[in-house]
């Protein structure tokens, strides 16, 4: 007989869970005539019970017990928000132990341990959802997993982390550096009070680890991702770019390389220089932004909030529906979670950086003497890199340093950094080089 209603469990009702209740109660009419029958909220499962989340719980049971919410048989559809590793890990496998399934926006735990997740899940005979993990409010993921899945994904350039972007694009504006904007994002609630995992690169690598699973049916752990963040970005640097004509973006970036019959994979997130009239360059502020180059499509940009309470509830509630209709249906693994199915899932061989071949900026700081320039140059010169322009910022008091500003012509990474080993060790550099790569074919 055909369920009248899907009863949904809440685990986590901290920012997005009460946006989660407030889309099922403000949409219930449009949720109901495109999926067929409601989704009802029945329990809410927080270790806080007290703190008054502005929406109206009449009806909802509401307490700190997960795996009661879990194990509830009113309860069809399981919502984990709560994040972290171990807790949120260990309830997700228990709710598909049980053969319910899980709608999750918890990109860490899946970077690490998706490949068990899914697992589970197939063996329950139910799905994992997770298109909020990437992007917030964008349908990035289901646009891989079933828009292109016609296609050879060629490459993906994502501005995944809003924190990041905001900051970039207020050092841009008003010519500060990091740290006061960093102060000025934290105190606006667009940054942590530790804000370690959005500055570090480290919550755009878990997602551009399931980018490229995604895109390239590639079996991958975020601990091989080339992990870089913006802590050393200065206004100099931002301003060298624009001079250039080039932006700076903390960029998480996946590739297909085919060399030989043998595939291979770019995963890495670093800030990157890019065309200042490029589509992702004019991303500004708290906003995301995902191009995605196929073989059969051509270039696609996919737009819009990463975050925040609404849009990321929408990315939600959409898995909610969509894990609603395999239930009223029967039919759980109707699309493989990563898209290609799981036995034809590999392990990928990732290109390391050091076989990286495009153009590069540097910035030394170096005392403003004779002959530091040309001995800096030749140094770059006899490792086979050439210099599109060089120029010394400013003039420093006698045994003063200065920066000294450089953009090469192509050349391969593991020859800069040979040459950066050298030049750093002179005694006229007095600070390590900062290197920011050149994305030019966005």
């Amino acid at each position: 007989m055909r369920k009248q209603e899907l009863g949904v469990g809440l685990i986590g009702f901290g920012t997005i869970g009460t946006g989660v209740v407030k889309v099922l109660q403000r949409n219930a009419d449009v949720i109901r005539g495109r999926l067929g029958v409601p989704l009802r909220l029945v329990r809410i499962a927080d270790l806080d019970t007290t703190r008054d989340r502005g929406v109206d719980l009449a009806g909802v049971r509401f307490d700190a017990d997960a795996s009661g919410l879990i194990d509830d048989p009113a309860v069809d559809l399981v919502i984990e928000l709560i994040g972290g590793y171990d807790v949120s890990r260990r309830l997700i496998l228990r709710a598909l132990e049980r053969g319910k399934p899980v709608v999750t926006a918890n990109k860490a735990l899946l970077a690490l341990h998706g490949k068990e997740l899914f697992e589970a899940a197939r063996r329950g005979g139910a799905d994992v959802a997770f298109e909020a993990s990437v992007g917030g409010g964008i349908p990035i993921l289901r646009a891989i997993r079933e828009g292109l899945a016609a296609n050879h994904i060629e490459s993906v350039h994502g501005i995944i982390n809003g924190t990041t972007n905001y900051v970039l694009t207020q050092m841009e504006q008003g010519g500060e550096p990091f740290d006061v904007v960093l102060k000025r994002a934290q105190d606006l609630g667009y940054a942590e009070a530790d804000p370690s995992f959005d500055v570090d690169g480290i919550d755009a690598a878990h997602k551009i680890t399931l980018l490229a699973s995604m895109a390239f049916g590639a079996e991958l752990s975020f601990k091989q991702v080339p992990t870089e963040g913006i802590r050393e970005i200065t206004p100099l640097d931002i301003e060298s770019a624009a001079e250039f004509g080039f932006r700076i973006k903390l960029l998480g970036i996946t590739k297909r390389r085919v060399t030989d019959a043998v595939e291979r994979l770019e995963v890495r997130v670093h800030p990157t220089m890019i065309p200042a009239d490029s589509l992702l360059a004019k991303v500004d502020g708290a906003m995301n932004a995902i191009a995605v180059h196929g073989d059969a499509v051509g270039p696609t940009l996919f737009y819009g909030a990463g975050a925040g309470e609404l849009p990321t509830a929408s990315a939600v509630v959409a898995d909610l529906m969509e894990l609603g209709r395999e239930v009223l249906r029967g039919s759980a693994g109707r699309v493989a979670p990563l898209s290609t199915l799981p036995e034809a899932l590999v392990p990928k061989p990732i290109v390391p950086l050091g076989e990286l071949y495009g153009r590069v900026y540097l910035r030394f700081t170096a005392r403003d003497e004779p002959g530091v320039l040309s001995n800096v140059t030749g140094r770059l010169g006899r490792h086979g890199i050439s210099i599109e322009s060089v120029v010394q910022k400013g003039r420093g008091h006698e045994g003063m340093s200065v920066p000294v500003v450089v953009f090469t012509h192509p050349a391969a990474e593991v020859a800069v950094r040979r040459a950066l080993e050298e030049i750093d060790q002179l005694p006229e550099i007095t600070a390590p080089t900062r290197l920011i790569r050149i994305e030019e074919e966005l």
